[in-house]
């Protein structure tokens, strides 16, 4: 039996997906046995399994850099001139981030050589695409572009409209592709519907567009396990799963990236990185926007679809990852896995869903819509680490700020010492808080003597931020850097199939039975009971005290 298929076998057992576990010996003696025989009869059953059920994307997870993986970060390589299709070319994403993304890469010299085919329902011509993308990247692009910059950048869009089928948009590619020197590589970005992603996949089958090509997919990846599964079977039986890059904007922006700096590369904290020394956790994400025009989307899927499986739990990962071997994406991925399996199935008890006042006024909401806008919950990683911390997640539309932070609380010390009066105790535990906004701040707090007589104690921080070091100008916003690295092939700050089929098993309790919505007032912080679910604790946010301004 070949290594490689030994490894796989493993996998394939390993998955829930093959032959039960405990006929895992008989099956290996099985293969072994008869060499290259695609069936194999597992003992005392009589289910017969064949290795071309094996799924693509099943690899023995082994927590070591992948034979030829490049470490993460590696910026030297030279990239091969690249055909990227942008599907959903005319809407929000694309106008939003992609466009203005694109543009400041090739004005920073950052991409390869590049041509850009919009696509999308509009039927517009290229003309009219220049228009719409010039428009795109003047007022959401964060780098001003000179006339003869995008002059330059323009002659690099083409547009096809998706009505025209198959073989225009083959046609389109190939004479972009006549364009540029070399083996030119493919790069599908996903800008569309999860419904539509289906059909785009097929076109793009059709169209003869697979080889040498790399698929970027958008949230949400599924509903549930059994969808998650369906769609990852769909795509698998035209992409490899390395062809497939789902993305998750979060992982892409640098704060997030920092806390892997900040945790491996130090030994201040990583030490008291458990729970021994820390209390609980909280990831919060409230945001001020309602839905815009997404009420019909947001209707069918609400904010735990929307933003936890395929966000903050993935934060949650970076935050609660042992040490990968390497930084490259196997092994990364792996350990996001391992804080995946560990993680203990939702319980409905510890969950607070809410729906803001007059959200069933949208035309495309139901009167009597169950649908969440907010969510709170409490969930806990069962490993030997996290054995214990709670880890708070809550995120929504139309509440008091929008902010997007992780803050660490660590358990206080005995202060049995200080006198009554002294401060101590009034102003909770010390906090480590990393704000995941583009200006990537991390801040300390910690109790500190008040200048004066006597003993006086007051809550005092330490600050950093990225927008105060003399390399402020280099930080790429989240869709620029994941853009780059799915040119490069690189999957670390992806999603995995089995990260995203373990999350959707997880949730699992909560979807079969989710407690009851409650309103609360746009404006606000959400549902009372928030209050409830965290205590003894208390939200960081709203912050007493404001970021330090540079």
């Amino acid at each position: 039996m070949g290594r490689e298929l030994f490894r796989r076998t493993i996998c394939w057992l390993r998955s829930g997906q093959g032959p039960p576990l405990d006929a895992a010996l008989e099956v290996l003696y099985a293969a072994d046995d008869r060499g290259r025989q695609a069936d194999l009869t597992v003992v005392g059953d009589e289910q017969s399994w064949n290795y071309a059920d094996m799924p693509e994307y099943a690899e023995f997870p082994i927590a070591h850099p992948a034979t030829g993986a490049r470490p993460y970060g590696h910026t030297e390589e030279s990239l091969p001139p690249f055909v990227i299709v942008l599907f959903g070319a005319t809407g929000d994403l694309a106008r939003r981030k992609l466009l203005p993304g694109l543009a400041h890469l090739e004005l920073s010299g950052l991409a390869p050589d590049v041509r850009i085919i919009g696509s999308g329902l509009d039927d517009i011509n290229d003309e009219q695409f220049h228009d719409l993308a010039r428009r795109a990247v003047a007022e959401f692009g964060h780098h001003a572009m000179t006339d003869e910059a995008w002059n330059a950048f323009a002659t690099k869009l083409s547009y096809v409209p998706q009505t025209a089928g198959a073989d225009a948009l083959a046609a389109a590619v190939r004479a972009a592709e006549h364009h540029l020197d070399g083996d030119a590589q493919l790069l599908h970005y996903l800008s569309v519907p999860p419904s539509a992603a289906l059909d785009v996949i097929t076109m793009l089958n059709d169209a003869g567009l697979v080889e040498r090509s790399r698929v970027v997919m958008e949230k949400p990846f599924g509903t549930d396990l059994a969808s998650a599964r369906d769609l990852n079977a769909f795509v698998h039986r035209t992409f490899d799963e390395k062809q497939l890059f789902r993305i998750d904007h979060f992982l892409g922006k640098e704060a997030a990236q920092n806390i892997l700096a900040f945790r491996f590369a130090n030994g201040l904290f990583e030490p008291i990185w458990n729970r021994n020394f820390i209390d609980h956790v909280q990831i919060d994400v409230p945001e001020t926007l309602g839905l815009e025009n997404r009420a019909g989307f947001y209707e069918a899927t609400g904010a735990y679809k929307d933003m936890v499986v395929t966000h903050l739990f993935q934060v949650l990962a970076f935050v609660a990852m042992e040490p990968p071997t390497a930084l490259e994406p196997q092994s990364i991925s792996e350990e996001k896995n391992k804080v995946f399996r560990s993680l203990l199935p939702i319980d409905p008890n510890h969950v607070v869903r809410g729906q803001f006042s007059g959200y069933r006024d949208d035309a495309a909401v139901a009167r009597d819509s169950d649908t969440e806008t907010f969510i709170a919950l409490k969930c806990f990683v069962d490993n030997w680490r996290w054995a214990g911390v709670p880890f708070y997640l809550r995120t929504g539309k139309q509440l008091a700020e929008g902010q997007r932070i992780i803050s660490i609380a660590y358990k206080e010390a005995p202060k049995s010492m200080f006198p009554p009066g002294s401060g101590v105790e009034s102003m909770g535990p010390d906090h480590l808080t990393f704000d995941l906004a583009d200006e990537s701040k991390v801040s300390l707090s910690f109790y500190g003597k008040r200048p004066g007589p006597g003993m006086k104690l007051d809550k005092l921080s330490m600050q950093f931020s990225t927008e105060e070091t003399d390399r402020a100008g280099d930080v790429l916003e989240a869709y620029e850097r994941l853009l780059l690295d799915a040119m490069r092939g690189d999957h670390t700050l992806f999603n995995s199939a089995e990260g995203i089929e373990s999350l959707w098993e997880k949730s699992a309790p909560l979807l079969a039975d989710p407690p009851p919505v409650r309103p609360y007032a746009p404006g606000s912080w959400g549902p009372n009971a928030i209050h409830q679910l965290i205590a003894p604790y208390a939200w960081r946010l709203p912050f007493e005290r404001a970021w330090r301004e540079k």
